[in-house]
């Protein structure tokens, strides 16, 4: 049911389930398609892969039952402090990378719709590259491209802030609960979820990247619910295996995030509906039944491949979205027709860069920094 990937795990002691990762690995995939699709829409409402999205509440989810299944049983010989730096060495060296290629690839941006990029002195751009090796978020108004966001330089950071935050919760907090108390905060957080996509403006559960109250309100909501609620699952659920676990589960998960716009202009509710019961009841389903799956042979290469090129190819790819964006920006929209070779171009080189940046960067910098703290 698990298999040890050395080149993920780095000399961790417990191996990990070869399902779960792969099913990281096409959520990572199907993120990179909606931001590649996203600058064609006029919003929401038509967007191809249209719930993509909602990739980053599955990762929460999936990373608050691997933390627990991970680190449990080993608080006793741990504390927060050391169980921070090893995430600190398993998140961060990838995060600089990212902030890197962001920082290289910023004036290739320019276009209307990134108004601010053309007149940012370098200094700015050397300073936002600084805070954001450190996930140190820039407010609205004192960020370098125009969009709001608390890292402009490699815009999905603001997920790796949130990340921390919910990890350094569990280390204080979650870890000391009992059941009860872990699954009363739980009910507390999806009650909170739910009147966010339900009653929220915007009938779903969109945001988080942006340093102010409305942007950090909804980073907490997206954050809280599904990371403790997969500490819950693990803790609590028994565990059945299942055959073809990976296809069901992928497919499942696929399904979910290209599910068209659900209720039109006029009832945003039925949407925020739809991403309520994905993150409450599908994700952890999903979970479940990866947990649960068995893979050997070629299903076993396939699942080590995609488990080891999600994190990777989740941190270092929106670069490369900005730069599509511009060109998009740049061209008035240009049809599919004439878009498509620039699409895939963008696509593959995501993957590309992300499998370099695997082997080449992140495994050799975390074997040294593991062997040097």
């Amino acid at each position: 049911m698990k298999f040890l990937n050395p080149e993920v795990a780095l000399r961790a002691n417990k191996p990990h389930y070869a399902v779960l990762d792969a099913l990281r690995g096409v959520a990572a995939i199907l993120v990179v398609i909606f931001h590649i699709f996203e600058p064609h829409s006029s919003g929401h409402q038509d967007q191809i892969i249209n719930h993509g999205y909602l990739a980053v509440d599955f990762f929460f989810l999936l990373s608050g039952f691997v933390i627990s299944y991970a680190y449990d049983d080993r608080w006793g010989t741990m504390n927060v402090m050391q169980f921070l730096k090893r995430r600190v060495l398993r998140l961060q060296p990838l995060v600089v990378l990212g902030m890197l290629i962001g920082a290289m690839l910023f004036y290739f941006q320019t276009c209307p719709w990134m108004p601010a990029v053309a007149d940012t002195p370098v200094w700015k751009v050397i300073i936002a590259f600084l805070l954001g090796c450190f996930l140190i978020p820039l407010a609205p108004g004192t960020e370098i491209r125009g969009w709001g966001e608390m890292h402009p330089l490699n815009g999905p950071g603001w997920s790796l802030f949130y990340e921390y935050v919910a990890n350094i919760l569990c280390a204080l907090v979650g870890r000391r609960l009992s059941v009860k108390w872990l699954a009363f905060f739980v009910v507390i957080f999806g009650a909170a979820l739910v009147y966010l996509a339900v009653f929220g403006k915007a009938g779903d559960v969109v945001g988080g990247w942006e340093l102010s109250l409305s942007g950090i309100h909804i980073g907490l909501t997206r954050v809280l619910f599904p990371f403790f609620a997969g500490v819950l699952l693990h803790r609590v659920a028994g565990l059945r295996q299942f055959s073809n676990a990976f296809w069901y589960s992928a497919l499942l998960l696929i399904l979910v995030l290209c599910m068209p716009r659900l209720g039109g202009t006029s009832h945003l509710w039925i949407n925020g509906l739809y991403e309520s019961f994905c993150i409450i009841v599908l994700f952890p389903l999903i979970v479940m039944l990866g947990a649960g799956g068995a893979v050997n042979g070629t299903g076993l290469k396939i699942c080590k491949f995609l488990g080891d090129i999600s994190y990777p190819l989740y941190i270092t790819h929106y670069p490369f979205i900005y730069t599509y964006t511009a060109y998009v920006s740049n061209n008035k929209k240009p049809a599919f027709s004439e878009a498509w070779p620039y699409m895939l171009l963008t696509f593959v080189v995501s993957i590309v860069v992300a499998l370099l940046s695997l082997y080449f960067y992140d495994v050799p910098v975390r074997k040294w920094l593991n062997k040097r703290f």
